[in-house]
């Protein structure tokens, strides 16, 4: 497949992309497009890269992008705001849509974990998306952070985000935590702390004002705007992240267009497992080859 580093700007922000043609592509042809979205915190080298193989190799082309701050896109990696993020893949589809290998009439959006409930917005904000794939995220940010949290620990956080807030305002800069701190499920620390060895990047920290933006962050409010487009959820039944029942079949039950529900007897992090990346990209690619 062909493939190349790209770049666009978002707000201001250049942002670093791979974008690659099947090589079956013919000049002149114009082919359906997918923006493939990371996880919360997450470059676009873990994990995207994997998926982009597989829907390249079914003949969509794809544009895996840097979120600002991380990897080779300007910003501030310790800023993790949902509506930026949300931005970054609005911005990822207009590059798209320029390109003249894709069909802008013919463009869809696939996104795991965090990139999964940003998926849910964009496709309720941005009708440009015609189908998406919403793969192991959630609906609701204060309940993916609240629930694995004791009262107490509930009490403090809220307390460190309330005195943040109030040092934001006079000195205009906030304090910092690790993301594994804010997720703090065994799974998402063991997963990190593994990736770590080969790439120390992942241990992220981002402020406490991208805390209560997440805590604020609720794409099940977009579910009503999606309307007749398309859309898949897929769980992991055993994901102690993103509670598929409580924090992800809620949006899923919402939707009144096309939609499926599948689910896989997984954890969150062993869905990229070679075996399951497959059998999971192949389902979104037949939802795909069937919606644009």
């Amino acid at each position: 497949m062909a493939s190349k580093v790209v770049h666009f700007f978002s707000d201001g922000h250049k942002i670093e992309a791979d974008y690659q043609v099947p090589d079956e592509y013919k000049p002149g042809d114009r082919i359906p497009a997918l923006v493939l979205c990371a996880g919360f915190g997450s470059a676009r080298n873990l994990i995207v890269p994997d998926y982009a193989k597989h829907f390249v190799g079914a003949g969509f082309a794809t544009l895996g992008f840097d979120y600002r701050g991380f990897g080779g896109s300007e910003g501030d990696s310790t800023r993790i705001i949902a509506n930026e993020s949300v931005a970054d893949i609005r911005a990822a589809l207009t590059w798209l849509s320029l390109q003249p290998e894709v069909d802008a009439d013919r463009l869809g959006i696939w996104g795991t974990s965090g990139g999964g409930a940003h998926t849910v917005t964009v496709m309720g904000l941005d009708e440009r998306a015609k189908a998406g794939v919403a793969q192991v995220g959630y609906c609701d940010g204060y309940r993916l952070v609240m629930e694995h949290k004791s009262p107490e620990d509930q009490a403090k956080l809220l307390a460190e985000i309330d005195a943040d807030r109030k040092q934001r305002v006079l000195s205009g800069k906030s304090g910092t935590m690790r993301v594994i701190d804010l997720l703090a499920n065994p799974d998402t620390r063991n997963f990190v702390l593994e990736e770590a060895k080969t790439n120390p990047s992942i241990i992220a920290y981002l402020t406490y004002e991208s805390t209560e933006s997440t805590l604020e962050y609720r794409p099940i409010d977009a579910i009503d705007r999606i309307g007749k487009r398309a859309i898949m959820f897929i769980a992991a039944e055993k994901d102690d992240l993103c509670f598929p029942d409580s924090n992800f079949r809620p949006a899923f039950d919402k939707a009144t267009g096309p939609k499926k529900w599948l689910s896989y007897p997984l954890g969150h992090y062993e869905i990229y497992a070679p075996e399951w990346c497959k059998k999971s990209a192949d389902e979104a690619i037949a939802w795909f080859r069937e919606h644009l």
